[in-house]
């Protein structure tokens, strides 16, 4: 059996009730091959097509499209895209499904709460930006070290400005990044511990917290 996974990324448009848009529950979905997560003015239908038997997904993305547009709901087609994800070899992009008679544009990858998703489901997008910030903040732990500020307060200041940034959405890509990806996320960690003059969690160990938390 060969799969591939689709994943339809609608938005509702900002000026529309977004209690409308909670009406519709993970329960309308009638197909499990079919998964849709909504979050504010962003719905994502995740659809498993297996032999390349991707009438479920279509019509789920169909049936959303139809109840926004029977519930006033608008939805902005031009922010709609589509990934796939498919290792297959030698596969032909199936055609896009339709929103308000645009074809959907197809992408190779997006943001899903705050988090890039890639076609190759790779997470050097992901922890690069991470990175990018971590180091912004750093500044400020410099700045407050030549202030003179204690120890235990840079140690607040690290866990809630920095740390907070390298562990975002932590539990869905460390166990996918590289070994490289990971040791340029320590070293991060391991500059604030020569500012702060502390040693701190390691992300392998706060991953491992936020796994048995869930």
């Amino acid at each position: 059996m060969s799969h591939c996974c689709r994943c339809c990324k609608e938005r509702f448009d900002h000026h529309v009730c977004e209690s409308i848009a909670s009406v519709w529950t993970v329960s309308e979905v009638h197909h499990d091959s079919v998964k849709l997560i909504k979050f504010a003015d962003d719905t994502t239908l995740i659809g498993l097509i297996s032999n390349n038997d991707e009438s479920a997904y279509r019509r789920e993305v169909d049936r959303l499209v139809s109840w926004c547009s029977g519930n006033n709901l608008e939805l902005n087609a031009q922010k709609t895209v589509e990934m796939i994800v498919d290792f297959r070899k030698s596969t032909v992009p199936p055609p896009p499904p339709s929103v308000m008679d645009s074809p959907i544009t197809s992408v190779e990858s997006f943001r899903f709460l705050g988090t890039t998703i890639t076609q190759d489901l790779k997470w050097e997008p992901t922890i690069s930006s991470l990175i990018k910030k971590a180091q912004q903040r750093m500044y400020f732990l410099r700045q407050l070290r030549k202030a003179k500020l204690p120890a235990q307060m840079l140690v607040q200041f690290y866990t809630a400005i920095i740390e907070s940034i390298l562990t975002s959405s932590i539990t869905v890509w460390f166990a996918g990044a590289t070994v490289r990806d990971k040791q340029r996320l320590q070293r991060i960690v391991r500059s604030a511990e020569e500012v702060i003059g502390r040693s701190l969690p390691s992300l392998q160990d706060l991953q491992e917290a936020a796994v048995h938390q869930d």
